[in-house]
């Protein structure tokens, strides 16, 4: 994939620091996105990806350090937190739908909530993104209905119903089936061809060296390692870095 054209810092994390009891999730964070990055991170489980990708929406305090998300500082301002979220798209690893709506009501409801569109307005822009997702003809199903890679992909169309200037994905393929895996990810490719700013948290390792413009690898809290796909797979400057691509790299 080619290089993206890149803008103006959009994400900027200043010593960002976050700890569970006697647990430090995150130590000193330092992290630069441009608009139209692709940032893959990847690292050992209990390395603070998920912390890190929540505490940039807000789903996560953090305890210090500073945050600014196209130009917003998230802190303790509610105010500032819904302009964040308003600009920025999740995924989860777990889908999140809600079981008693429809597909098309799953999509509908941000846009006419937080948005403020009409039920109509609502209506067109979800069937939009269901059929940018390629799932348009399960709208009227509920989620229990459909696989779990199309409860992904519902997941991805709802969160670009809010029409995001950043996506984040938290491990979206890590509770999907293996066949189910590449029909979530030829979403996301689509969407990097685009131009969207991303940051995702993935061991899906294809995907780092096919679509990210930069690789994040983490360990105990802290980025050990940045660096273009090329240079990261193939000239890792850290060991820890050597040892965590040995593991997930088959041969």
């Amino acid at each position: 994939m080619n290089t993206p054209t890149l803008g103006r810092t959009v994400i900027e994390m200043r010593a960002v620091t976050k700890s569970y009891s006697n647990f430090k999730a995150l130590a000193g964070i330092d992290l630069d996105v441009a608009r139209g990055e692709r940032i893959v991170i990847c690292g050992p489980s209990g390395s603070g990806k998920s912390t890190l990708i929540r505490c940039i929406n807000g789903l996560e305090t953090f305890d210090g350090g500073s945050i600014t998300v196209d130009g917003i500082a998230i802190g303790n301002s509610t105010r500032n937190l819904d302009k964040v979220r308003q600009e920025v798209g999740m995924v989860f690893q777990h889908f999140n739908l809600f079981p008693h709506l429809t597909v098309l009501q799953n999509l509908m409801i941000a846009p006419m909530k937080n948005r403020g569109k009409t039920r109509a307005e609502a209506e067109k822009l979800a069937r939009h993104y269901l059929e940018r997702v390629r799932i348009s003809d399960h709208a009227h199903k509920m989620p229990s209905q459909i696989s779990g890679g199309q409860q992904q992909r519902v997941a991805i169309a709802r969160a670009l119903c809010m029409e995001p200037q950043i996506m984040l994905f938290d491990e979206p393929t890590s509770a999907l089936d293996p066949e189910m895996i590449k029909e979530v990810l030829d979403v996301m490719v689509e969407l990097a061809r685009e131009g969207m700013t991303m940051v995702c948290v993935t061991h899906e390792m294809g995907f780092a060296r096919s679509v990210a413009s930069q690789v994040i690898f983490m360990d105990k809290g802290q980025i050990v390692e940045r660096n273009t796909p090329e240079e990261f797979f193939s000239n890792p400057q850290h060991e820890r870095t050597k040892a965590f691509l040995q593991q997930v790299i088959r041969h």
